[in-house]
């Protein structure tokens, strides 16, 4: 028991002392981005016990209170801090209902995009010859099309061979593969150069000799060395994955209405930008701009502090 106890007390003090922290607690800015996103994902996880009111409750809404203007504007109310929509929903809560699809489908997507890219990145670098030109090649030919028209092909296709009624259900399923599908090029290729300077080292080598199967020396030796860059393109690219979703929602080929992102309010509120009530597409669109701001700047510092040639 005290020699775990001095275990994890031995690995505190190294974690306080890395060059990583150091560089996080030296910027004020990344701090900062640290808290702006920490306070973005906390408020959509407790959105059901923070937001002043549940979107989604029919019974609670009123078209009475429909355009509704901030509360600091003529004729606002401090139920509606941001100002309501065109169906009498609070604006804030819709927010941080929406910041949940969001944050889901980017999260989600990256995952499977990460999971998928890495695993064929060290088939294609490890096993190289046939299977390493195949792999490649499918890798360009995605890199000739836009991210946002390989979802919308995957999505296009999707609703074809699936009813209406069941693709909405699968809405998020579905938005999730097609992000996913559409960046796990940018994982393999990192992966795979790798992979491929990793497999000619000594350790590898020697595992090699005592008869350690491909698929363990991949995942044991290959894999931890991997891990650095490919978490810097996960953060970099959780924003791109916001964004992707925020513009197919936008499109109207993304979530239901009955599940609103950040897209779907934007573009709900889109339609009401020039009659003056503003503040329904306006509120969500800074909240995306933030959102994407605070991340893409926690992925500069990472790629930084995880490379020291950057510093």
């Amino acid at each position: 028991m005290d020699t775990a106890v001095a275990r994890v007390a031995d690995w505190w003090r190294r974690v306080l002392a890395s060059d990583v922290l150091h560089s996080f607690r030296s910027s004020r800015l990344v701090m900062l981005s640290a808290a702006v996103a920490a306070i973005y994902f906390s408020g959509a996880m407790l959105a059901p016990w923070l937001a002043p009111q549940d979107p989604f409750d029919l019974a609670k809404l009123q078209l009475l209170d429909a355009f509704t203007p901030p509360v600091w504007m003529e004729g606002g109310e401090a139920r509606f801090p941001l100002g309501s929509d065109n169906q009498g929903r609070d604006v804030l809560s819709t927010i941080m209902f929406g910041s949940r699809v969001s944050l889901l489908v980017g999260v989600a997507s990256v995952l499977f995009a990460m999971l998928l890219g890495v695993t064929l990145g060290l088939i294609s670098g490890y096993v190289g010859g046939s299977v390493d030109a195949f792999i490649m090649r499918v890798a360009d030919i995605q890199l000739s099309f836009p991210a946002i028209l390989i979802a919308l092909l995957i999505d296009g296709m999707v609703r074809l061979a699936i009813p209406g009624s069941r693709h909405t259900e699968l809405a998020v399923l579905v938005l999730i593969l097609s992000i996913g599908l559409s960046f796990w090029v940018q994982y393999a290729r990192t992966v795979r150069g790798v992979t491929m300077v990793e497999k000619n080292k000594e350790y590898v080598l020697a595992a090699r000799v005592i008869g350690v199967p491909p698929a363990l020396i991949m995942l044991r030796h290959v894999l931890p060395n991997v891990m650095g860059p490919t978490l810097v393109i996960a953060t970099i690219n959780l924003a791109t994955a916001v964004i992707t979703e925020a513009t197919l929602s936008f499109l109207g080929v993304g979530v239901p209405p009955t599940q609103p992102s950040l897209g779907t309010l934007i573009r709900i509120g889109n339609d009401f930008l020039f009659s003056g009530e503003w503040w329904i597409t306006i509120f969500p669109g800074a909240a995306l701009a933030i959102l994407v701001l605070s991340v893409n700047l926690l992925g500069d510092w990472l790629r930084d502090a995880l490379n020291p040639k950057l510093r």
